[in-house]
């Protein structure tokens, strides 16, 4: 699917009163069930591949392989499933080791129909930070990709972490916004600090609102930290104005495949003898 087929099948669904869903896969049955589930975006990114292997999400931006290459390699396990959803690759925009254009022509090429910048150096703060950018390897990087990748005609759906940010990914092309505020809670190995709800919401409507001044156009989405579960993004649905819908990532497929496989090893331990 082309960007332009995917961008009217999305406001097509805002139009109608439905939610944009999207959702990160990091395995081929992931993304089966995720679009057998009717979702709307499927994101595939190191993260998802190193969650569903029982780590942190945050594993996906420390130095445990090449993100670029392990969402190179996840396509062969994901695109051949999936029949009738955009499929976006989570592109380092921040890689010194690879010609960005180049790249995102690869992308494209292989069925790629959009890309999100992850691994993100917008979830490093403090001084750390602070040296990334100042060493060349800062979230602008990120905004360059997604202007190539619009320049290309590819769908772009960025995580943003502040306003300024919402604002110029909006600048650049962004099709679908993505706040994000901060590492998902609950299940296993989900975090243990976050925002409130009602804080969520105020910083979600708050890059709304930035990047909707810049393209009233664009799609602003809610994610992350305690907006884990459909609950929890209804409350934040039903608190700010604009924002059309939801990513999950750990809230698709690992906290239901906790639960899920939990009960059903309870339910066979239950089993009687003859």
């Amino acid at each position: 699917m082309n960007r332009k087929e995917a961008l009217a099948r999305l406001h097509a669904q805002v139009a109608a009163g439905r939610p944009v869903v999207g959702a990160g896969a990091g395995t081929g049955l992931s993304a089966k069930c995720a679009e057998a589930g009717g979702v709307d975006l499927l994101i595939i990114y190191n993260s998802g591949r190193y969650r569903m292997a029982g780590r942190g999400s945050l594993a996906g931006l420390l130095p445990y392989g090449d993100a670029n290459a392990i969402v190179v390699d996840m396509a062969r396990e994901v695109l051949p499933v999936v029949r009738d959803t955009p499929v976006l690759a989570g592109v380092c925009g921040t890689d010194p080791f690879r010609r960005m254009d180049l790249f995102l022509d690869q992308l494209k090429a292989m069925g790629f129909a959009g890309v999100q910048n992850f691994p993100t150096v917008g979830l490093y703060d403090g001084t750390f930070r602070v040296n990334l950018e100042e060493t060349g390897m800062g979230y602008g990087l990120e905004v360059d990709m997604v202007r190539a990748a619009h320049e290309r005609d590819l769908l772009t759906a960025p995580y943003v972490f502040d306003p300024g940010q919402a604002a110029d990914m909006a600048r650049a092309g962004a099709d679908v916004l993505v706040p994000h505020v901060g590492l998902t809670t609950k299940g296993a190995i989900g975090a243990g600090t976050a925002l409130t709800l009602d804080q969520a919401a105020a910083a979600v409507q708050e890059m709304h609102d930035a990047a909707k001044r810049v393209n009233p156009d664009v799609l602003v989405l809610c994610h992350g930290g305690p907006i884990a579960e459909p609950e929890d993004a209804q409350y934040v649905l039903d608190r700010t104005a604009g924002v059309v819908g939801f990513f999950g990532a750990s809230s698709v497929e690992r906290l239901p495949t906790e639960r899920a496989i939990v009960a059903q090893t309870e339910a066979f331990k239950g089993l009687t003898l003859g």
